[in-house]
């Protein structure tokens, strides 16, 4: 489950690595302008009428929709396999032939299509606080909205992205605890025999977890001795967003299945990477974790696409004791005890 607090700093990755494309093409124009308050609102009512064929469409002819590179459109499905669109359309001043923002089109399943508009590098604050608004709005309706869009934008559009997190803030100067406490939040979800979930703050001693061989992959059920619980204090914590990508190219467009996975535990607790036991703050971007499948049952390789530490808040964080099994899967991503 993506928590809210990561749909925060997607929102801050999306806008600046879009921002930065942006400004990478109007390197190629004289003077570029940024996009106005009123520019951006008339922009949002524009609409295509046939998004399959209208390429190249005017408006007021002063305004000018350009799909973006002439590419198809982007098919992407997540784990709860519904199938989304995306297009991509440069919105142009005629005047001059500024490139002054990039239109987004996100169909669902259902046919509705929502619209996001990103402003070029040079638009003022509050136009790109309009932004993040609605692009915020959109995602309170469509999970994994922002994911999603983020995805298309820095992998498929090759577009760099900027680490923009924590609202601006640097974590260094938040006061956060890195004590000796090896723990996880107690809204992190643990998988029980029989594949339900279960928050880690209401795990007893008795329940059975699933344990997971790291060589074989194969889970097997283990019981809870003790729940460990640390002292409520303002803990730093690392997250992991996770995803597993598989791409095919189609006569209608790219269709992209992503499934994700979104771990946060201190800094100090184990993890199983292809290259090892680390530490969760250890653990850099591209490596790759094991993640269980829901679908299939069975334990795939996922990557890790971003990580960031932050603090907390003031919680209590917790941890398990298991009878047997170095493994247990929290959020879907195997950990290891500590």
């Amino acid at each position: 489950m993506i928590k809210r607090y990561m749909y925060k700093k997607f929102l801050f990755i999306l806008s600046f690595a879009a921002a930065l494309n942006t400004a990478q093409a109007q390197t190629k124009t004289v003077n570029p302008r940024p996009l106005t308050m009123a520019e951006y609102d008339k922009a949002k009512t524009f609409a295509i009428a046939d998004l399959d064929k209208d390429s190249y469409v005017k408006f007021d002819n002063t305004y000018i929709l350009d799909r973006y590179q002439a590419r198809k459109p982007f098919f992407i499905t997540g784990d709860d396999g519904l199938k989304k669109r995306i297009d991509l359309y440069k919105l142009i001043a005629k005047d001059g032939m500024q490139e002054i923002g990039l239109l987004v089109f996100y169909t669902t399943e259902k046919g509705r299509v929502y619209e996001a508009l990103v402003p070029d590098y040079t638009a003022d604050g509050k136009v790109w606080d309009k932004y993040f608004q609605d692009i915020d709005n959109i995602n309170k309706e469509e999970k994994n909205y922002i994911l999603k869009l983020s995805y298309i934008l820095s992998r498929e559009l090759s577009y760099q992205q900027y680490k923009v997190l924590n609202n601006g803030k640097n974590t260094s100067e938040e006061e956060a605890t890195y004590g000796n406490d090896i723990c996880f939040p107690g809204d992190e979800e643990v998988t029980m025999n029989g594949g339900t979930t279960k928050l880690l703050k209401d795990i007893k001693a008795g329940d059975e977890i699933i344990t997971v061989d790291p060589k074989t992959k194969l889970a097997s059920a283990v019981k809870v001795k003790e729940l460990t619980v640390h002292d409520a204090k303002n803990y730093a914590l690392t997250n992991l967003v996770l995803i597993a990508v598989k791409n095919r190219n189609t006569l209608a467009g790219k269709e992209i299945h992503l499934s994700t996975r979104v771990l946060k535990a201190t800094p100090n607790h184990p993890m199983r990477t292809k290259e090892g036991n680390l530490k969760i703050g250890e653990v850099k971007e591209g490596q790759e974790v094991l993640c269980l499948n829901e679908a299939t049952g069975k334990y795939d390789v996922y990557t890790v696409w971003k990580k960031d530490e932050h603090a907390g808040g003031t919680q209590k964080v917790y941890n398990i004791v298991a009878d047997g099994g170095s493994t247990f899967v929290m959020n879907g991503v195997m950990v290891m005890q500590k």
